[in-house]
């Protein structure tokens, strides 16, 4: 073969070649965008939209004034009148702090929780920090801090009491898949110059230095149960985070990551990220349906598998009847990023 025909065929077979390895790279580009893509999936939490409300009109006992109040619960379009306890409808996984209780013969009702208007057609959950008033002549005159809560559980009505808050919530629901993150849309408002008040209904209240803290969390948790019917827990994956400032209008596609296994050495960790047990516990049905509070015992291994998913957001950072009145988170479409 002459030369220059030499030199054609060997610049065609490298030509060849090379586009081929071109190719290669180009597919392997696309499928590792596609890849990519794949892993960052976010899904919804049912009803995380926040589009679909419940409508609760609940009579007050005359003793306190009778009027009716409107309290709404998460869940399927709907109206609902008169004093019925509330359960979980629609398939809606959704609790929160609103809530109506029965007590010495009483019924009483507490909204902290309710939709709000985000833009036209298009509604959030907005949960503040109120002081709840009881009020009857000769009887009794009582105020209550409630911060407006929303959580992954149930809610058991009628509230009979106010001692022990956490037995009257069920904390999470079964879940057995290990997502990268919580994804939400949030917004915070902070009073200026907030205090804390501590006021439980009974005994005097009482003003604490400081702001509170707005809070949200994902705890994933292997959860077992003992022949008598304790529940224990190993904390298998940890996200929360705590906002003591208000922010500059919404915060939209926000992530909160999931650390799993022991997070006690990261150089971020707090201690109210830590384990939940003894009067930090919450509470869950076991198989006898008595409600027994969850102790986590230890840190499960980086690569368990959970039996359970809490999820919470919250105007306050947890302790029961304390909070800074008038502090407000407002939240949207929760999902879980695989």
């Amino acid at each position: 073969m002459p030369p220059f025909f030499r030199r054609l065929s060997f610049n065609y077979k490298t030509y060849t070649q090379l586009m081929k390895v071109r190719f290669f790279l180009l597919a392997s580009a696309m499928l590792a965008a596609a890849t990519g893509i794949a892993a960052q999936k976010v899904e919804p939490i049912k009803y995380g939209d926040f589009e679909n409300w419940i409508t609760r009109n609940i009579k007050e006992s005359g003793i306190i004034g009778g009027k009716t109040k409107q309290v709404y619960a998460i869940g399927p379009t709907a109206t609902v009148d008169g004093d019925k306890p509330y359960t979980n409808a629609g398939g809606s996984p959704w609790a929160s702090s609103n809530i109506m209780a029965k007590v010495v013969g009483i019924t009483k009702t507490s909204n902290a929780v309710f939709p709000e208007q985000r833009s036209a057609g298009n509604r959030c959950c907005k949960m503040s920090t109120i002081l709840e008033n009881c009020k009857a002549i000769g009887l009794i005159n009582i105020d209550v801090v409630v911060a407006g809560s929303i959580f992954l559980g149930y809610m058991k009505e009628p509230i009979t009491s106010t001692s022990d808050p956490y037995s009257k919530m069920e904390m999470g629901i079964p879940f057995t898949r290990r997502p990268k993150a919580l994804v939400y849309d949030y917004k915070v408002y902070v009073p200026e110059g907030g205090t804390r008040l501590y006021s439980s209904g009974f005994g005097k209240k009482k003003t604490l230095p400081g702001s509170d803290f707005a809070e949200a969390y994902i705890i994933l948790q292997q959860r077992s149960e003992d022949a008598d019917g304790r529940i224990t827990a190993r904390r298998v994956g940890t996200g929360r985070e705590r906002f003591g400032r208000s922010t500059a209008g919404w915060q939209n596609g926000h992530r909160l990551p999931v650390d799993y296994g022991d997070i006690t050495g990261r150089p971020d960790y707090k201690p109210w990220m830590g384990l939940l047990n003894g009067d930090r516990a919450y509470y869950a049905r076991n198989s006898r349906g008595k409600m027994v509070p969850v102790e986590e015992t230890g840190w499960a291994d980086a690569d368990a598998t959970p039996t359970h998913m809490l999820v919470m957001f919250s105007s306050g950072c947890g302790e029961a009847y304390v909070g800074t009145v008038g502090m407000s988170i407002s939240v949207d479409n929760i999902g879980l990023e695989y």
